[in-house]
């Protein structure tokens, strides 16, 4: 019996991965993060997908990593004092401010040490190409292959992290995810805690490029006008 954990923000990349473990595995570990984050309506969207494919998803733990309001007080996610940066602002920054020091590196080892409890052979990781092209270097084809060979180091339980987005456009994975019936209206990509999606910020860029893309009006409302869908 394969088992598998699975991260599950709530957003559109995270979401359309858990439609792809539910079905490569017999039984599905779902983990949500609560990182002091200001866009923590995802964690409600990430409950929502959880329920949509419940079929062999046996939990559903989501874990308080709130420290890193106090330890990553650099980036825009965490420190309410820091604008999140919006797409036209960063063209060209290596490293954007939207970026959480070590964020991936910590939640991956949290979900691999939730995988071995469990007796899962696999963990997911939403990676997208967008991240490693935003400057991302936890989000980088690089870092998945050398986390993958940190926990190699493990005598008893043999564990592997698969990023199976890591090479698709934003077009590509929400074509997938419509193939796999991902409910985007239920899914939150936007770095702002508020009651609509900006429209300006990194994520909600990439994400209304990947619908134009593909023909498609999201179903998320978005405060910005002049989008052409």
């Amino acid at each position: 019996m394969s088992k598998a954990v699975v991260p599950i923000s709530g957003g559109l990349d995270s979401s359309v991965i858990l439609s792809i473990a539910t079905k490569l595995h017999d039984e599905v570990f779902a983990i949500t993060y609560n990182y002091g984050q200001k866009h923590d309506k995802e964690i409600l969207c990430a409950g929502t997908q959880v329920d949509c494919f419940s079929s062999n998803i046996e939990e559903h733990k989501i874990i308080d990593i709130q420290l890193f309001k106090d330890i990553a007080s650099t980036s825009s996610l965490t420190n309410n004092d820091i604008p999140v940066a919006h797409a036209k602002d960063v063209l060209g920054d290596a490293q954007t401010v939207n970026y959480v020091p070590f964020r991936n590196m910590m939640m991956l080892s949290i979900a691999c040490s939730y995988a071995e409890t469990v007796g899962a052979s696999r963990v997911f990781h939403g990676s997208a190409l967008v991240d490693s092209q935003a400057g991302y270097w936890d989000g980088s084809i690089e870092f998945l292959k050398n986390i993958n060979t940190l926990i190699s180091l493990n005598r008893k339980n043999r564990i592997e992290i698969k990023a199976p987005l890591i090479h698709l456009s934003k077009k590509e994975i929400i074509k997938l995810g419509i193939d796999n019936k991902v409910k985007f209206e239920d899914t939150w990509t936007c770095y702002e805690g508020k009651e609509k999606a900006c429209g300006y910020c990194t994520a909600c860029s990439s994400r209304i490029q990947g619908f134009l893309q593909n023909n498609i009006k999201d179903p998320v409302e978005y405060e910005r006008t002049d989008i052409p869908w």
